[in-house]
Formats: C-alpha cells, sequence, structure tokens
C-alpha cells in the first residue's frame, strides 16, 4: 500500500482528477464543491494482494519503538494508508500525533458514564490539531516545488502552518481577521516567520481574499479546503482506534468550525472499515457555539441539504465561523454513523472549559464545547451509561490565556450569560488572591478550597 495511488475525487459530482491538476482554490471547475483524497487501488487487491490488517497493526505499534524520524510521526506512522507522496523522503514533520488519550474521571462520575476520554490534540508540537493536517498538505507543497504557502485562520491554522513552512524552508502569508484571533495563537506564526497581514474582515472574508490572490499567484493554499489537510487530520481516528485494541468507542465528539476535522476523522474511521482493520465506526457527534452554529441549522431546517451562511459571534475563536467550507462532508459524517449535531452557549462552553481544567489537562475554549455537547446528549438520553465516549480536545490551554484570567476573574461573561448559573461557575472559579506574605494569611486562604 506504500505506492502513490491517490486522487482527488469532487464530494459534489464525483468528477475525478489527478492530485496536480486541481485549481489552486482547490475547488471542483464542474460544480464548485470541494474534493476529498481516495484511493482507488485499494478496492482492486483481492486475497493475497489486499493488505494483511495484523501485518500493519503489527508494523505500526513496532514504529513507536523505531529509531527513524518519520517513525516518530503519529501521522507519517501509518503511511501506508496515506500514499499522496512520490516520496515519504520529502514528508516535512515536526513529530506531531501520538496525542494522549486521558481518561476524564471527575467528569465521567458527574454524567455517570465509566469510559469517558479525551484525545487531547493540544498536546501537538504548535498546540493543536492542525499540525496532523499541515504535516501532510504541507508535504505536498514542498514535493510540488512551491515557494510560498497560504492560509486564512482564526490562529490555530496559522500557528500550525508557519511552523511547518519554516520547518520546510518555504515562505508563507497569513491572513487573520483584525482583532478576533486570540494573542497567543497570533504570536506563534509571527514567532514562525510567516507574513501576517491583519483584514478588517472576518474569517470567511480572509478566505474568500485568499481564495482570490491563489487564483493569481503561485502560492499553495492550506486551508482545510485543501484535501491533504483531511488526510493528515484522519490519522488521529487510527491512534484512538490503536488505543482500544482496535475495538473503537462507541461515540466520538468533535468541536464544529469550518467542519474539516469532523469529516476527516469520519474518513478515517470509515477506511479503516473497509480496510478490515476495525469492525464498526463509532457515532460522531459536531457541537457548535450557539452564535456560531450554520451546521446545527442546516441539519434542523432541511436534513442538511443546504446550508446559509451566519454571522459568527463567540468567544471561542478556533470556532468562529459561519460560512464553514467542508460542511457537506461533516453532515455525511454524522448522519452515517448516526450521531448529533447540536449547540452550546457561551456560559456552557465556559463550565466545561473549567471543568476540564480541573482534570488537570486544560485546553483552549473551543475544545470545551464537546463535554458541554455531551452534558446535553447524556441529559436527552442519546448516550447511555455502558457507552465509551472520546472527546477531541482540538486545542491547548495556553492557546487562549486571556479566556482562562477573565472567567476565573468574573469579568468573562455578561449577567444575562450566567444568569441561572451562578452558584455553579463560581464553584470553579480560581482567582488569584493577593495576601499577607505570612503563614497565617496563606493558611487563611486555604480555608474553603479544602473540596
Amino acid at each position: 500500500m506504500s505506492e502513490n495511488l491517490h486522487q482527488l475525487r469532487c464530494f459534489g459530482c464525483g468528477a475525478s482528477l489527478e492530485g496536480a491538476e486541481a485549481r489552486p482554490d482547490f475547488r471542483c471547475a464542474d460544480c464548485g464543491d470541494l474534493f476529498e483524497v481516495e484511493y482507488p487501488g485499494w478496492s482492486h487487491r483481492k486475497g493475497p494482494d489486499r493488505p494483511n490488517p495484523g501485518a500493519l497493526k503489527w508494523l505500526w505499534r513496532e514504529r513507536r519503538c523505531s529509531s527513524e524520524g518519520l517513525d516518530h510521526s503519529g501521522v507519517w506512522r501509518f503511511r501506508e494508508l496515506l500514499p499522496i507522496l512520490e516520496s515519504f523522503g520529502n514528508a516535512v514533520t515536526l513529530f506531531e500525533g501520538n496525542t494522549p488519550l486521558y481518561h476524564l474521571p471527575r467528569a465521567a462520575k458527574r454524567l455517570g458514564i465509566d469510559q469517558l476520554f479525551a484525545k487531547h490534540q493540544g498536546m501537538n508540537p504548535t498546540g493543536s490539531f492542525k499540525d496532523t493536517g499541515m504535516t501532510a498538505a504541507m508535504s505536498v507543497a514542498k514535493e510540488r516545488g512551491f515557494e510560498w504557502v497560504a492560509c486564512a485562520s482564526t490562529g490555530n491554522t496559522s500557528a500550525a502552518m508557519a511552523a511547518y513552512a519554516a520547518r520546510a524552508g518555504l515562505k508563507s502569508l497569513v491572513l487573520i481577521p483584525d482583532g478576533k484571533i486570540a494573542w497567543g495563537k497570533l504570536s506563534q506564526a509571527m514567532d514562525y516567520g510567516a507574513v501576517t497581514c491583519q483584514l478588517k474582515a472576518d474569517f470567511d472574508g480572509c478566505l474568500t481574499l485568499l481564495t482570490r490572490i491563489v487564483n493569481e499567484a503561485p502560492i499553495y493554499l492550506l486551508n482545510s479546503v485543501n484535501p491533504y489537510r483531511l488526510e493528515g487530520q484522519k490519522t488521529p481516528a487510527f491512534e484512538i482506534a490503536e488505543a482500544f485494541d482496535w475495538n473503537v468507542p462507541d461515540h466520538l465528539i468533535v468541536p464544529g468550525g469550518n467542519l474539516g476535522n469532523s469529516s476527516a476523522l469520519g474518513k478515517g474511521f470509515r477506511e479503516m472499515l473497509e480496510l478490515g482493520l476495525t469492525a464498526r465506526m463509532p457515532k460522531i457527534s459536531v457541537i457548535q457555539a450557539a452564535g456560531a452554529n450554520p451546521l446545527v441549522r442546516s441539519l434542523a431546517e432541511n436534513g442538511g441539504t443546504s446550508l446559509e451562511p451566519v454571522e459568527a459571534h463567540t468567544r471561542a475563536t478556533a470556532i468562529r465561523i459561519g460560512n464553514p467550507a467542508s460542511w457537506r462532508k461533516a453532515a455525511r459524517a454524522i448522519q452515517e454513523t448516526g450521531g448529533w449535531c447540536l449547540d452550546v452557549t457561551e456560559a456552557e462552553i465556559a463550565i466545561a472549559k473549567a471543568e476540564i481544567g480541573a482534570e488537570g489537562l486544560g485546553c483552549e475554549p473551543a475544545s470545551a464545547v464537546t463535554l458541554a455537547g455531551l452534558k446535553k446528549l447524556r441529559a436527552e438520553g442519546k448516550i447511555a451509561s455502558s457507552e465509551t465516549v472520546v472527546l477531541v480536545l482540538t486545542g491547548h490551554t495556553l492557546k487562549d490565556a486571556d479566556y482562562t484570567i477573565e472567567f476565573h476573574r468574573g469579568t468573562l461573561l455578561s449577567a444575562d450569560e450566567s444568569a441561572g448559573r451562578e452558584a455553579e461557575i463560581a464553584s470553579l472559579q480560581r482567582n488569584a488572591q493577593v495576601v499577607e506574605a505570612t503563614p497565617a494569611a496563606v493558611l487563611a486562604a486555604l480555608k474553603g478550597r479544602a473540596g
């Protein structure tokens, strides 16, 4: 399975073409929809020519102990399922992937679910899940001889792209919405050497402008409309299955922003099933912020046949996207697996983030929609206590430290947003206290915090 067998297939009309033939904006010339990578050679392999699932599992496990650089990557460790390069010597890696799967005992107890886990993609090199996709797409850009790469971003994509471009020796351009990005993320793009432009536009406006730019100049687009991004982002599905000894969890819950991640994970689980690596797929649910919920509305109003963009408003900046590019792919992942799509309020996000922090993990605000959504699904009886659930945490807690500080200081939420939940919020807040430099003063500060 190591040969370069891939082609691109339009998600809308089904048209197929070679990877290098795609337009710079990765839109189908016939219908305007997005492409996804497929491997037609796999379906032709029968009998002894079909890859042995047991042998692949053994190989991938052995690579965890390998001294070869490429094997240290949790993406390229599974390179038999990523035949997108002419030579794996062109792979650009920062040893991404192989992220931890944590048990969440406190949240599990509160919700009455024994098997509740978090796949923490914030433990990647630049602190978010974007690294797994960026290693794949950047490798393609390098192999095809591009000098410039670019993205529009709410933060995490820009950090990942700038880092991997620097590693590959390429130049990078970042377009970000002015004043609508966490500074921790913007600082990364700057530190890694990207040309960074803040625009008087939202994310969708930035992406629209960038699409025009790449159609005029030889710049490789690295947003999630790029199908190679999603090939890398499917690999956490392999890691999750491997962690459960190839028995997939019952339910996977994913934050919903531009919706490439949920569709990528669905593709990963689908391919494992088709290749005989697993026996089934998990239900995949997508959670959006109430102020940026176009997919929730689409599925509720017309079953996901069309999507009306919204003006996005949420403090969870990573998912502040009103016109998600991969919505059709995400809708398919939800519908084919029997999952759900729902939204959560700003207060629910903030509370869930603090609860994840109390587990000793921490995450960026957008990641916390998964736990907030799980609470609603449990309350509605859609997830049983006997099910195994995995929450996908997409970003590190230090990505947006200001959000965390404001929550614990009590300045994050308005009175209307926190109405009716004041006691719950107060029980989670741990604001820094100014005390005298004496043992007695410090010990007094401990009173009431013993729990």
